[in-house]
């Protein structure tokens, strides 16, 4: 099983940032005003806690969010997040993101393999609950828009990992 040790310090940080990505791609496809951008933020952020709390689990996984305990992990990918995102707009943000998540999705493939799966596994876990943290449209809208579906399929076929 790899852990931190199997990857360039470049390499960390991307799978840092692929954990934020992964959210903030559904996020921008479907913006849901303030009150559903909250619910989705926190929706990230159960992800992690979930992994903490569990027994067990993917080491790969555990060790990613160990890292997020730490200010030098949490600096990596915000840091990161900044340097893609500069600039960007809603499409361009859900396309970098999509982008950042396909060089994750190889870099796991090649070194890796025996955790990509479980990993890619988690950044849609990720992803579909953000889709699901807030309705789209106001009161009485929708769950999950088709916006956000399509984004979830995209994020499955780039990751080469059908749900």
């Amino acid at each position: 099983m790899a852990d931190k040790s199997n990857f360039s310090t470049d390499e960390w940080k991307l799978l840092l940032e692929s954990v934020m990505m992964a959210g903030m791609a559904v996020t921008a496809a479907e913006p849901s005003g303030l009150w559903g951008l909250l619910k989705e933020s926190f929706a990230s952020g159960k992800a992690l806690a979930k992994v903490k709390l569990s027994d067990g689990g993917n080491p790969l996984i555990r060790a990613v969010v160990a890292d997020f305990d730490t200010s030098e992990g949490r600096s990596a990918a915000r840091d990161g997040l900044k340097a893609k995102l500069a600039g960007a707009n809603g499409a361009e943000i859900k396309n970098r993101c999509i982008e950042t998540l396909g060089q994750v999705g190889a870099l796991l493939d090649a070194k890796a393999p025996g955790d990509a799966a479980a990993f890619k596994a988690w950044l849609q876990q990720i992803s579909q609950g953000v889709a699901e943290a807030a309705t789209e449209g106001g009161f009485g809208g929708t769950l999950v828009s088709d916006a956000e579906k399509a984004t979830l399929e995209e994020i499955s076929n780039t990751l080469n990992h059908p749900v």
